[in-house]
């Protein structure tokens, strides 16, 4: 007995996040994560955009695959390994066809999910018609949700919300707004319910998907560039600096990894942040042999380290450490 004891530790330490992290079996386009612990049932859920992947179309310009996504929702212990979970049971009364990007802020034992709904299934981008808006939800349990409030936010192209608690007392939440040159801004709340809209936007670059949180001693912003990840710092989250360059703007040398990172989310837990990224698959060996491999998305997982004051992230480095259950 003691022999096996011996032998099955070291077995435990070896778990590792492998290359990719994770990939919805169902279409194969999981993007824009957001995770959260489950306290009922000690786990943690990710939910994410379900983009439509497989889906073959006539037209090469069609975006229709990226529009009637659903949210997907995957389970894991340790943030290492994942396992498909269905879709997220969102009610229709108060969202739309067209679902992306979650974002999950917990407080109190309430879950609030703030959601981009586009009201259709649009085949281009940027028609006058196709219009978005970020809607609030609750849950108790990761699994019911209920409508509460769609947001005010001054515009009605309003995508990719990222919420925290702000320093200053009240909520603070980022988006960007795609009639404004798609620059990031921010609006704050005392309840989460009623929004004012600041009128600066946060720097003067075009992105999404801001993910804000609270590392080492500094606020950080984290925003998809579309050529890699932009990063700000911050000692009050209001007024940022521009980190000098980009994160995951070089593509990496394992498969399903040689592209650029994308919309990630952020867990800040135990001391450590743990990056989800996602990377598109058009660099991979099966996008020679089939045009519609590049529209596939896989999740991937990295470590965030400080390094000379500013965000770094090493996209070869192993994982070996997972998330340990909150508090």
């Amino acid at each position: 007995m003691a022999l096996a004891l011996a032998l099955s530790a070291p077995a435990a330490a070896l778990a590792e996040a492998k290359k990719p992290l994770y990939r919805d079996p169902v279409f194969d386009g999981a993007a824009d994560v957001a995770i959260a612990w489950d306290k009922t049932e000690k786990l943690w859920r990710m939910f994410y955009t379900n983009r439509r992947a497989t889906l073959k179309l006539e037209d090469p310009k069609d975006v229709a695959w990226l529009h009637a996504t659903a949210i997907g929702v995957a389970t894991s212990k340790d943030g290492l390994s994942w396992t498909y979970a269905g879709t997220a049971n969102i009610p229709a009364a108060c969202t739309g066809e067209t679902l992306w990007a979650p974002e999950i802020f917990t407080e109190n034992g309430v879950h609030h999910m703030f959601l981009t709904v586009v009201p259709g299934i649009f085949h281009r981008w940027n028609l006058p018609e196709a219009g978005a808006k970020i809607v609030h939800l609750t849950s108790t349990d990761l699994t019911a949700w209920t409508c509460a409030d769609t947001l005010d936010l001054g515009s009605d192209r309003v995508i990719d919300a990222g919420v925290i608690k702000a320093p200053q007392g009240g909520y603070r939440l980022w988006f960007k707004d795609e009639r404004k040159d798609s620059r990031i801004f921010f609006a704050d709340s005392p309840d989460l319910k009623t929004w004012t809209r600041q009128p600066a936007f946060v720097a003067d670059f075009a992105g999404e998907g801001p993910k804000v949180f609270f590392f080492e001693g500094s606020w950080w912003m984290i925003a998809d560039a579309w050529k890699g990840l932009a990063v700000l710092r911050s000692k009050d989250a209001a007024t940022w600096e521009r980190q000098p360059g980009f994160i995951l703007d070089k593509p990496g040398s394992q498969p399903t990894d040689r592209d650029l990172g994308h919309h990630p989310d952020v867990v800040v837990n135990d001391g450590r942040a743990l990056l989800y990224y996602f990377v598109g698959q058009g660099k991979e060996d099966e996008a020679k042999t089939d045009p519609i491999w590049n529209q596939r998305t896989v999740i991937q997982l990295g470590e965030l380290k400080v390094v000379d004051g500013w965000l770094a992230v090493d996209r070869e480095a192993v994982v070996s450490k997972g998330l340990k259950a909150p508090r």
